[in-house]
């Protein structure tokens, strides 16, 4: 056999110019592959490419099997016939992985460790093979294949190509192995969530009827002529009422986590907003307990909002103040413009107040400022952690403001206003 000639050589080169850019690339379109089968597909056809031969395959360790098994190949247009095929450890596969190098066969039928099963199930025969580890993070993932070299010997660039394309298809699988259990995680805990909120549902409906039979005789009760059936019937229906305010708040869990795609917005005047949430704490409660003092904006601005949700919001500032002050205490529901793009809802009562260092965290969900098996206070802690997201959602701020115990606090929520 003569020389190669320069064409020959600078063919040559130029070939392997080629398969090197190639490799350079390959990074990006493996990692763009969002599925495994497209991307084990990929990774194969190039090894075929690059190593010029007839077929290749992929094998991945499989933890729940412990066991080597096919999760691809070239050599069958169904690759379910060799999908999860469990490879023996003592194959030639099994020889490359168990040690972590590669292994060069050119006679694979002669070749001791040559697993027949796989060519009979599949009626193809392989002759020769190079078979690189996949290697993540210095740990053995599994094995790439190639077959049949068009041109034997294998060559000291065939096994650097496959060793550089084996290194880039690990991390791409392992990639692609993490964002379909980070989906599957997804979809697990949407179906939980959606079980939580079908049982919050059905419960708080089973629960509200016997409830309002409760208030409703309670309240009949409370029309009787002894003091003491009256009195009798004034606590029942206190823990009722208690009792409701509970099972609303396990309605209105979902708002905890409330985006703004959720809102249905429109424009509501600032002092028909506050009027609002005056009728609705007029409907559940006996204002005339307290020194109540309401005022309106003078600049009555409108605020693009969802009306539902931030009476929702101020409601429950209501409900705190009203929950933290005694009777006989002051509450104050204000609103003044703060500038042209803003509105500040400040609701400010003379209860027990707030330590420094609970500002902030008492809009944590499911917070207690007291101890839960000595408070005095009932309800489930979520109230200021609803408003909070109510608010955050509309684009607006809350917070909250005290000079300490005893000298009350004032919750104030910030909401941009409508464009003019």
């Amino acid at each position: 056999m003569g020389q190669p000639t320069s064409e020959d050589r600078l063919l040559k080169l130029e070939n392997k110019v080629s398969i090197l850019q190639q490799l350079a690339d390959i990074s990006a379109s493996l990692n763009a592959q969002v599925e495994l089968r497209p991307l084990l597909k990929h990774i194969m056809d190039v090894a075929v490419q690059i190593a010029d031969c007839e077929a290749a395959s992929v094998l991945l360790w499989d933890n729940s099997k412990q066991q080597l098994v096919f999760a691809a190949s070239t050599t069958t247009s169904n690759n379910s016939d060799l999908y999860g095929m469990v490879v023996p450890m003592d194959s030639i596969a099994g020889e490359i992985y168990r040690e972590n190098k590669i292994v060069q066969v050119d006679d694979a039928q002669q070749h001791p460790n040559h697993y027949e099963k796989v060519d009979e199930e599949i009626h193809f025969e392989t002759h020769s093979l190079l078979g690189v580890p996949l290697t993540y993070k210095n740990k053995v993932i599994g094995v790439l294949e190639a077959m049949n070299k068009r041109e034997l010997p294998w060559s000291e660039d065939d096994r650097n190509y496959l060793s550089t394309l084996a290194a880039q298809a690990a991390v791409a699988i392992e990639n692609t192995k993490l964002l379909v259990d980070l989906r599957k995680a997804n979809r697990d805990l949407n179906e939980v969530d959606k079980l939580k909120n079908d049982f919050i549902a059905i419960a708080s409906h089973e629960l509200r009827t016997p409830l309002g039979v409760i208030m409703g005789y309670a309240s009949f009760l409370q029309d009787e002529e002894s003091e003491s059936a009256k009195e009798n019937a004034g606590k029942v229906l206190e823990s009722a009422l208690k009792l409701r305010k509970i099972i609303e708040d396990m309605v209105n869990l979902r708002y905890l986590k409330q985006n703004q795609t959720d809102l249905h917005l429109e424009d509501v005047k600032t002092s028909t907003l506050m009027q609002v949430v005056k009728q609705e704490l007029l409907a559940l409660m006996d204002l005339h307990d307290y020194d109540f003092v309401y005022s309106v904006p003078e600049d009555d601005k409108s605020l693009r909002i969802d009306s539902t949700r931030i009476v929702m919001a101020l409601t429950n500032l209501m409900h705190n103040a009203i929950s933290f002050t005694p009777a006989g205490g002051r509450i104050e529901l204000s609103a003044e413009l703060a500038s042209k793009h803003e509105m500040h809802i400040s609701v400010k009562d003379s209860g027990k107040g707030i330590e420094e260092d609970q500002i902030e965290a008492i809009f944590g969900e499911f917070y207690q400022v007291e101890d839960h098996m000595i408070r005095k206070h009932g309800g489930l802690g979520i109230g200021l952690s609803i408003s909070r997201a109510i608010v955050n959602a509309h684009g607006g701020r809350i917070w909250a403001e005290s000079e300490g115990a005893g000298k009350g606090a004032t919750f104030t929520m910030a909401l941009p206003t409508a464009e003019d």
